[in-house]
């Protein structure tokens, strides 16, 4: 397969914790080791579990990596504060307008306000610290781009649309331990992340690294699909404030003793 990267994915501990596996999975891509569970710790979860794709890119920033996101969560975003090439407003603005927002947006009931003040919160953080917002098509020129760059590309992603599968409802078991269970009546879609980290022009397939395992898709960790379906499956991400792509790669400020080697950034 053509513009295939090398990456190992470990497989999630828990039915919430995908985000940091596969952040972990990309820090390791880059030569950087940090013990998963350690990494869940730091990274936190949401109320209702689970993390945001920016909550991982601010994890990124903070150990000194750049973290770049696009996004297609135009319930978060309007696609005006972006010009036509896709890049965003200074940082400053676009935090300002992220604070109107969730001041004007706040108080209404027909929204999921736990994950609307998260994702405030954490993309204003994110800004402050250096992380840089697009909007741009999702096609397979800015996969193929990123992948000839040697960059792995995080997404956050509908489950229930990638696997074929139910709606889910959550369970909170008696030490707080949080599960899902398929419901295709009561349940809700529900968000995932995994990497890509190939793509076939030929068969317009891409390389997924996916910590679920066992998953519907494939019986391994890593399988091959079709660049619609897992497109689909992005755009469908809106639902539960996914929608997007995190990349990350080495910046000037990594702390010297925080990591291995960085590799050479080109596709095998």
């Amino acid at each position: 397969m053509k513009h295939s990267l090398d990456l190992d994915i470990q497989t999630q501990p828990s039915d919430t914790t995908c985000g940091p596996t596969c952040l972990a999975a990309v820090y390791a891509y880059w030569g950087f080791s940090i013990e998963l569970n350690q990494l869940i710790r730091d990274i936190g979860q949401l109320g209702g579990g689970g993390t945001l794709a920016v909550n991982l890119a601010c994890d990124a920033l903070r150990r000194g990596f750049s973290a770049e996101i696009v996004t297609y969560n135009v319930q978060l975003f309007d696609p005006s504060w972006f010009d036509l090439s896709g890049n965003m407003m200074s940082p400053v603005d676009l935090s300002a307008k992220l604070g109107l927002q969730v001041q004007a947006k706040g108080h209404r009931s027909d929204l999921d306000q736990t994950r609307l003040h998260a994702a405030t919160a954490a993309f204003v953080d994110f800004l402050r610290l250096g992380g840089r917002v697009r909007m741009q098509p999702l096609d397979e020129n800015l996969i193929a781009a990123s992948l000839t760059a040697g960059k792995p590309i995080l997404c956050g992603l509908s489950a229930t649309y990638l696997y074929h599968e139910p709606r889910e409802r959550i369970l909170v078991g008696k030490n707080g331990e949080i599960r899902s269970v398929p419901d295709d009546i009561v349940g809700d879609p529900t968000g995932h992340f995994v990497v890509l980290h190939g793509y076939d022009p030929a068969t317009r397939s891409v390389l997924v690294a996916d910590p679920l395992h066992p998953n519907p898709l494939a019986p391994a960790n890593k399988y091959a699909t079709t660049l619609s379906r897992v497109a689909s499956a992005i755009l469908l991400g809106i639902v539960t404030y996914d929608a997007n792509l995190l990349t990350i790669s080495p910046g000037r400020n990594v702390r010297s003793g925080d990591h291995g080697s960085f590799r050479d950034p080109s596709p095998s």
